[in-house]
């Protein structure tokens, strides 16, 4: 006991400065994430008070078809984006590791998307270029080939917003550009020595020692993803349409929370997502081990 008042006395003051972080998570994360994980075991409208109804959401979630499809789609965007996404930063990571001048401008432009990709302004945009009358159609027309309404057609519309993804790769590229410079020179000069092709010099040197910032980026995107929201929310008009083809899992759950007042099933479906989330962050951690390489 009198250790802990000797350790009041002496770092009250940084308890002092750390108290409004302290509240924000109380008062904005815990207590709101202790209040939804009761409400996924009720019946809640948010007008009458809420019923225990015990497992009943997540039994109701197993079944429900269209929750089915929320996760098949977002599993498609994730696990399709992600890889595509990050190997498109990676290139151009490479080509600006090159030594090109004017390297902090090209890195300000190329980082530009992960600022404003997310936002509700490209998502419009994105939706009118890839309509009937769009930009990209304007362009596949003057090249003689057919055209389509890609928003509206269920086979493409979850790849418009793959694309959009990808589109998205400033943050992921500023990082691997940072892993890019920290690999020593004079194991390119060795290889060089060895008569190794571009090729091996990035597959036996570069790639091995980036690992650990291609895991860094692999977690923080797929989190991410699984996350994803506005852009669905915004070309589809809410709906997830057209077939369900853009129905996100968090699109899915503001549906059933915002719009069909059932907040305690969109309560169990957002705890439900991140046991997901963990459960695939917990899965590539210990993949890690057999293809990640940290420096002694």
């Amino acid at each position: 006991m009198n250790k802990l008042k000797q350790a009041w006395r002496n770092n009250w003051v940084g308890y002092l400065f750390l108290s409004p972080w302290l509240i924000g998570v109380l008062t904005l994360s815990a207590i709101p994430m202790l209040a939804s994980l009761y409400l996924s075991f009720t019946s809640y409208d948010m007008f009458t008070p809420p019923k225990f109804i015990g497992l009943d959401n997540y039994a109701t979630m197993f079944q429900d078809a269209k929750w089915r499809d929320s996760l098949r789609v977002t599993s498609m965007y994730v696990f399709l984006g992600v890889p595509l996404q990050l190997i498109f930063a990676l290139a151009i990571a490479l080509f600006l590791n090159r030594g090109i001048s004017g390297l902090k401008f090209y890195r300000a432009i190329y980082y530009v998307p992960s600022l404003f990709g997310g936002s509700v302004a490209i998502a419009l945009l994105w939706r009118q270029l890839f309509g009937s009358k769009g930009l990209v159609n304007s362009f596949l027309t003057t090249l003689g080939f057919e055209t389509k309404n890609w928003i509206a057609s269920p086979d493409t519309a979850l790849y418009t917003l793959i694309v959009l993804m990808i589109w998205q790769f400033g943050s992921p590229m500023v990082i691997f550009l940072a892993g890019l410079k920290q690999v020593p020179i004079e194991l390119y000069e060795a290889s060089k020595i060895d008569g190794a092709s571009k090729w091996k010099q990035f597959s036996r040197v570069t790639l091995p020692l980036i690992t650990p910032v291609v895991f860094f980026n692999l977690v923080m995107q797929i989190i991410g993803a699984f996350q994803a929201f506005t852009s669905a929310y915004i070309i589809s008009g809410g709906s997830g349409g057209p077939l369900n083809s853009t129905l996100f899992y968090t699109l899915y759950l503001y549906q059933k929370g915002f719009t069909h007042f059932q907040m305690g099933y969109a309560s169990a479906m957002a705890w439900f997502l991140l046991l997901f989330i963990a459960c695939a962050t917990a899965i590539l951690f210990i993949t890690s081990k057999k293809w990640v390489y940290y420096q002694e």
